[in-house]
């Protein structure tokens, strides 16, 4: 297998003229050209030509959030920024509303918000791939010349690593992709010791200061999560090294690995390949195949030793660090070169069921993308929808310095409540945070807290926030708020919930509640909350970017104009609005010629 072979002895320049020499060979002679299998999607292609209905006939569709018009989406796949132009790809269905017949489609973007669509840039045409080309993630080799090492599904249904790159490197679309002869580049073998079923989702590979390439796929060895690492002088051969970058026990399966950069000294992002050392951290996220729940740790890169060290302390399971507490799954960051910045992506799957996707014949949407940094703390990461997205504002409704009595409900009116962008701040004064209800020790689970003590239950200090895609009547609603609780030393905890509940009168759809704790201090520091609301996603972030959660509901009467948007205090005692600022948003020009 090509994963076993030994590392080429030239040097790096001359592996990398020789890896752009052979697929010009391979372009010349035609045979990676990806347009024979055209024909294979050439009636669904056709079938994809469909108009967006109207929104009152797809209430669920999204406004300003990326989706393809109809079919099945999943996993970012390869986010990069090549010639001025943002490129997407991401796990598509063209057949149906359900996962399966995977390929990599592609759109196109100047500024993250509006999306053109393309062709599908990779799918099945070569043996390492016949059965799916399965998530994978873009390198940019020195020279601006894009890569991308993918998983595909062989004719025995093993899980192997594929490479892939753009046909002409100047078309700023990269619309035609070839792929190597030498594919698969790396392969489950029983020398190797990887499970053929468990091998998948390779990274953005780093350049390290001896001149080889580094890269992670995710595996599992019975309940311990890997994070399989290869190296390789010439992005061709690819050698398996004796041990993981880190592994953890107890995770099963790890899907969707991201290693990354992150600088102590500002919000700048990194470059993946930089070999700065001084004043630079190391970011490892997973995606749990167990739970469908991600989380990440921070910790340190030893390049001698090419391994990871989560920092003292950190949690490395379900509970762990996430980047979102709600609907997000499969994350992928990339470093945008134009802005130095790292930008993360996220899928968000459907609360419905499998019947009702195939009936409205769409499933999948991706969360806005959000630029990410590490806290001045160095303990987490901070997010926050990139800043491209606030030029769909309008219609600005301001409240300030506004008391929200124990019990009361404030209607925030002159916004399009289903299509909104909203900013508040909620601040509690001193002598009310002694009465503060005392935090259980045995209470660490902040999902279930907030499944146990929803909007409707009342307390001291919270619950109190927004109710978005709401009706007249409260019968259904979303809520996001908070609860302060207090524990020993006069310590207080923040907890942010996302109430599902009552979000839906249809009762055959996931109405789980989700909560998260937000490291802000209610003695010094307001409780910031940002919820972007789009028909069918609540996308909410606490504390500045410190904790979000993503819920995806369906209300069958708060709808189009029957949506309607709260503020509301049901604890004991009373809430200050120091300031709160809401958006109507207008509709983001996204895929709609898409094929």
């Amino acid at each position: 297998m090509a994963s076993s072979s030994s590392p080429s002895a030239s040097p790096h320049v001359g592996a990398i003229s020789y890896f752009l020499f052979l697929i010009s060979l391979c372009i010349s002679f035609g045979v990676l050209e990806l347009e024979a299998s055209h024909q294979v999607y050439t009636l669904d292609q056709e079938a994809d030509r469909v108009m967006e209905g109207d929104q009152n006939e797809q209430p669920y569709r999204t406004s300003y959030h990326f989706q393809p018009p109809k079919n099945w989406m999943n996993d970012p796949n390869g986010p990069l920024v090549y010639k001025g132009l943002y490129h997407l790809f991401y796990q598509y269905n063209p057949k149906g509303a359900v996962w399966g017949n995977i390929v990599w489609a592609h759109s196109t973007s100047t500024d993250l918000v509006n999306w053109t669509p393309h062709d599908h840039a990779i799918y099945p045409s070569q043996q390492a791939d016949i059965n799916g080309c399965w998530s994978g993630s873009a390198t940019i080799l020195p020279g601006d010349k894009p890569a991308m090492l993918y998983t595909g599904i062989d004719p025995q249904k093993k899980q192997v690593q594929n490479l892939a790159v753009p046909k002409n490197l100047s078309d700023p679309y990269l619309v035609e992709w070839v792929k190597s002869p030498r594919n698969p580049l790396a392969a489950p073998t029983t020398a190797n010791q990887i499970n053929a079923s468990s091998f998948r989702d390779p990274t953005t590979a780093w350049l390290g200061q001896d001149g080889v390439w580094r890269m992670i796929v995710g595996s599992k060895r019975r309940r311990r999560g890997l994070a399989v690492l290869y190296r390789s002088r010439d992005f061709v051969h690819w050698i398996k090294a004796q041990h993981p970058l880190h592994s953890a026990p107890l995770n099963g399966m790890w899907e969707c690995p991201d290693f990354f950069p992150v600088s102590t000294n500002g919000v700048n992002g990194i470059d993946t390949s930089s070999l700065m050392d001084s004043g630079v951290r190391h970011v490892l996220k997973v995606s749990l195949d167990d739970t469908r729940h991600e989380y990440y740790t921070i910790g340190t890169y030893d390049r001698s030793r090419d391994r990871y060290i989560p920092s003292k302390g950190s949690v490395e399971n379900d509970s762990g660090l996430r980047y979102d507490y709600g609907k997000f799954y499969a994350s992928k960051t990339f470093f945008d070169s134009i802005k130095n910045r790292r930008i993360l992506w996220g899928w968000i799957n459907e609360s419905s069921s499998v019947e009702h996707d195939i009936k409205k014949g769409w499933s999948g949407v991706q969360a806005i993308p959000r630029t990410v940094w590490l806290d001045k703390s160095g303990k987490q990461l901070i997010q926050w929808p990139v800043v491209e997205l606030e030029r769909l504002r309008t219609k600005r409704v301001d409240l300030t310095n506004k008391i929200l009595r124990k019990g009361s409900v404030v209607s925030i009116s002159g916004v399009t409540a289903s299509q909104a962008d909203v900013e508040v701040s909620f601040s509690v004064w001193r002598s009310d945070l002694e009465k503060a209800e005392s935090l259980d020790p045995t209470w660490t689970n902040p999902q279930l807290i907030c499944s146990q003590k929803g909007a409707s239950v009342a307390g001291q200090l919270g619950p109190f926030g927004l109710k978005v895609l709401a009706d007249e009547q409260m019968k259904e609603y979303t809520a996001v708020f908070f609860r302060i609780f207090k524990r020993r030393g006069n310590n207080y905890v923040v907890l942010m919930c996302s109430d599902q509940s009552r979000s839906s009168l249809d009762d055959d759809n996931d109405k789980t509640s989700y909560g998260a704790f937000v490291d802000v201090d209610p003695q010094h520091e307001e409780l910031s909350l940002r919820t972007l609301i789009d028909h069918s996603i609540v996308e909410s972030f606490g504390g500045m970017g410190k904790s979000i959660i993503t819920a995806r509901v369906y209300p069958t009467i708060a709808i189009g104009e029957g949506a309607k948007l709260y503020a509301f205090n049901y604890g004991a005692q009373n809430v200050t609005i120091p300031r709160l600022s809401a958006w109507s948003m207008e509709k983001a020009q996204i895929n709609q010629s898409q094929r």
